[in-house]
């Protein structure tokens, strides 16, 4: 009988530990420009959503989309690192989401540019701009959300 309860009692703790785990926030890195305040915008966003944000300012932006392989046409204002996708650019809080829980094999996520609407650059109903997935190895980029107006 004491096997049974101590066997029980060791699931609980498991399952509790388990659901701890899973609710950590996700650690992001994001490498922004110190004189952009829609960088800053996007990375309030981030963490007010639960993200662990540790927003580093560089003068390089270039030398890091480098290292993780942004393509440069679909580069953006700012790039963050979550586990082991990258995020470029101004991707909204809903595609980093079904990212993480979906978990597709991909590098990561663009937004190209800096569109008006878009998470930190002003919150536009009309708003229309597409986010791209970058494929991990042999592949073209394609669209993995379309942001278009919001139906009133």
């Amino acid at each position: 009988m004491h096997r049974r309860s101590f066997i029980a009692l060791a699931a609980s703790a498991l399952a509790f530990l388990g659901a701890g785990a899973r609710a950590a926030p996700a650690k992001m890195t994001v490498y922004k420009d110190p004189n952009c305040g829609c960088c800053h915008e996007w990375s309030k966003a981030m963490a007010a959503a639960g993200f662990s944000v540790d927003a580093r300012d560089t003068d390089d932006l270039a030398a890091v989309k480098a290292r993780l392989g942004v393509p440069a046409d679909l580069e953006g204002c700012h790039t963050a690192v979550v586990e082991e996708y990258y995020i470029e650019g101004h991707v909204p809080l809903d595609a980093v989401q079904r990212l993480l829980r979906e978990r597709p094999p991909v590098r990561g996520l663009a937004v190209p540019g800096m569109p008006p609407g878009s998470l930190g650059m002003g919150n536009d109903p009309q708003a229309s701009y597409d986010v791209y997935a970058i494929p991990s190895g042999a592949g073209e980029p394609y669209v993995f959300l379309e942001v278009r107006p919001r139906k009133g």
